[in-house]
């Protein structure tokens, strides 16, 4: 009887050590499809944006000669992605993998070809600089995210109305083109991204590890993960860009 319970108390054991096994695996798939797609957008949006400006495309696509300003074009591309993310966003459940990482590709494209104006503003060496400096803060922050024990929940939503708030104001000045205001912006910009940044790694930290997500489900989530962070980087990047780097 003895030795019964003792097999009953080993076998729970291994059971729960080949779940606890497991678990981890899936953690780190998760997290690992959710990088893979934040790296593949910016290698996107990074190829897209560098080929339209060397290429000389975007002078002949989205500049306006005669004014020597953007062209309507350039408007449509640049608030295109904000319809295209809200698609996303409200379709996720409904559309299969490949329909969103379609989507996926074509919202990081077109964030590429308005990102492309950059290199007409900013030397080659403020943008890797920045881009560095962004991917140093971001890193630092998603890793506190993940490890801090403190409920973000509250500070993420405050957050949200800060980035609307900040997405606002950011479409006003594009008219005005008032330049304290826009370093106000991306002085303002820099701690929301980066809190922002914290609070999602928080909440994807929680669908990693949540065992009543189906694992179809988790992949969407992780897309979706990954879409967001990238958001997060590029408007980080931008708003450091801006404080950082010195005008051509």
């Amino acid at each position: 009887m003895c030795h019964k319970n003792e097999l009953v108390v080993m076998d729970n054991y291994l059971d729960a050590e080949q779940s606890e096994v497991s678990s981890k695996a899936e953690v780190k798939e998760f997290f690992t499809g959710v990088y893979t797609y934040m790296f593949m957008a910016l290698v996107v949006s990074g190829s897209v944006s560098w080929y339209l400006a060397s290429s000389g495309l975007f002078q002949e696509w989205f500049l306006n000669t005669e004014t020597g300003g953007v062209s309507p074009i350039f408007y449509v591309i640049a608030f295109a992605p904000l319809g295209l993310v809200f698609l996303i966003q409200a379709k996720f459940h409904k559309y299969s993998m490949g329909t969103l990482l379609g989507l996926f590709i074509l919202y990081s494209s077109l964030i590429g070809a308005s990102l492309a104006s950059i290199f007409f503003v900013y030397s080659m060496g403020d943008i890797a600089t920045t881009f560095f400096v962004t991917a140093g803060a971001f890193a630092a922050m998603a890793i506190l995210g993940y490890t801090t024990s403190v409920d973000l929940s509250k500070m993420g939503s405050l957050l949200y109305m800060a980035f609307i708030g900040i997405f606002i104001a950011a479409i006003v000045n594009m008219f005005l083109g008032s330049t304290w205001l826009g370093y106000l912006i991306s002085i303002i910009g820099v701690f929301v991204f980066t809190g922002l940044t914290a609070w999602e790694m928080q909440k994807l930290k929680s669908i990693a590890h949540d065992p009543e997500i189906s694992k179809a489900n988790k992949q969407k989530m992780g897309l979706m993960g990954g879409l967001t962070l990238y958001i997060l980087f590029v408007n980080l990047f931008m708003s450091l860009l801006h404080l950082l780097g010195g005008r051509d």
